[in-house]
């Protein structure tokens, strides 16, 4: 094909793109939607794409690529692609935009053949059989896709291509893998006619049905285990189940079916029982014959171990917290001042202070740091109110200095408190540690 051949848009197609876009129904003002036909340039078949949009009421249409049957490039006029916007139309040259758009020239440039492609539908298909009496044989007439010029291509280098067509298999007859077993193997193509009420009513993995027919299997058993075992290998989740079942995967999924579950379910039953110290290596735990009950009771007896092991690792807490509490006790301060610095005593003092104040002290790990010295948490408070949150503080034992202090929703204190944390408390607080650490 050639630029300087490419002929305007013929009437009789113009009104065909017209008729058809008003039958889509989305007509929408500013909004440009693509349609195509079928034509010859230089002797080749070729795809016009154009461009439709309609403003004011009034409709126009501008053919912006033509892709031919045997060009290793097309010709692209005012039209732009990004990953972001799609394909974009300019339409200045129209009268439609005030400014011309930077890639709009208003004269044909070329590009490599797999570019500015859009969906469009063709509105002449018959023309391939009228003019190409080559194509006779291709089944063209019943081919339902969009890619006209793709498919002719396939018929060119696999004739069989017609026979996948008039079986319905739209979608495997646009394969090379299958179109090229077809050719090597007649068996195949004779599996095909006798599996096509199922082939065509899904859309299936090319390997699904390889491997179905390889294996004399049931495709859509395969095209669920095949799901199955990609959207595992997708899903970091179940990892440790995709690394236990590496060797017998298939199985594992056929168990999951028979049992009506699925792979998330089998992941908490699986971590419950290693929490357990189940062998998994065994079948009984491997594949519970009824998953529903043996999975409630694993689930049951892991949460009772779990609160067991909870108990223990807040009872040590406790424990432990209450130790480095009674270690700076002497930190506290109740002297010569309206106000009083008490130590926290328990996790629970942390977690009643931050609902009081609106904080976080009660959560954020602060329990955890406090029983590992690495903080104290300090709650200042008047000497006539000692149980009522005022202030907290948060004092490191190895720095000697206030990290934190703030009152109720993490507001600043007023001057006097904040005179009495720094110029009082802190100074008595730092001799203190000096005691301990001699001590």
């Amino acid at each position: 094909m050639k630029i300087e051949k490419i002929k305007p848009i013929p009437k009789y197609i113009i009104a065909r793109i017209e008729r058809a876009d008003k039958q889509n129904n989305i007509t929408v003002p500013g909004h440009t939607r693509f349609y195509s036909y079928l034509t010859k340039n230089d002797g080749e078949l070729v795809k016009v794409t154009v461009a439709v949009k309609e403003k004011k009421n009034k409709w126009y249409c501008k053919q912006v690529a033509v892709h031919g049957v045997h060009s290793e490039k097309c010709f692209v006029k005012d039209m732009n692609f990004t990953y972001i916007a799609g394909y974009t139309v300019g339409w200045h040259s129209e009268g439609l935009t005030n400014q011309r758009c930077w890639y709009e020239y208003g004269e044909w440039g070329w590009t490599t053949d797999d570019m500015f492609d859009p969906y469009a539908p063709i509105v002449n298909r018959e023309y391939v059989l009228e003019k190409f009496p080559e194509y006779k044989y291709s089944a063209m007439d019943r081919y339902t896709g969009i890619d006209v010029l793709k498919y002719l291509r396939l018929f060119e280098q696999f004739p069989q291509i017609e026979y996948l067509t008039k079986l319905g298999l739209h979608n495997l007859a646009m394969s090379k893998q299958i179109l090229k077993k077809c050719g090597q193997d007649k068996r195949f193509c004779k599996w095909l006619a006798q599996n096509r009420s199922t082939l065509n009513k899904s859309s299936l993995y090319i390997p699904v049905v390889l491997q179905a027919y390889k294996k004399n299997r049931n495709v859509l058993e395969v095209q669920t285990y095949y799901s199955a075992k990609l959207k595992m290998s997708k899903d970091t989740a179940l990892e440790p189940l995709r690394i236990a079942f590496k060797k017998d995967l298939e199985k594992f999924f056929h168990y999951l079916s028979k049992q009506r579950t699925n792979a998330y379910s089998y992941l908490d039953y699986w971590k419950a029982c290693n929490e357990l110290g189940l062998d998994m290596t065994e079948e009984k735990n491997r594949y519970p014959h009824d998953f529903k009950h043996w999975h409630d009771i694993r689930a049951d007896e892991y949460n009772s171990l779990k609160a067991k092991k909870d108990a223990e690792k807040r009872k040590a807490l406790y424990e432990k917290f209450a130790a480095v509490a009674s270690k700076y006790l002497g930190l506290e301060y109740n002297k010569k001042s309206v106000y009083v610095a008490i130590i926290a005593q328990k996790p629970s003092d942390l977690i009643h202070e931050g609902e009081i104040l609106h904080h976080c002290v009660g959560r954020m790990g602060y329990d955890q740091k406090f029983a590992r010295e690495e903080t104290l948490i300090f709650f200042i408070r008047t000497k006539e109110q000692p149980d009522t949150p005022l202030v907290t503080v948060e004092y490191s034992p190895t720095q000697k200095k206030v990290l934190q202090c703030y009152g109720d929703h993490d507001s600043k204190p007023t001057e006097e408190i904040l005179d009495f944390v720094h110029k009082k408390w802190l100074p008595y607080a730092n001799r203190q540690i000096k005691q301990i650490a001699a001590a």
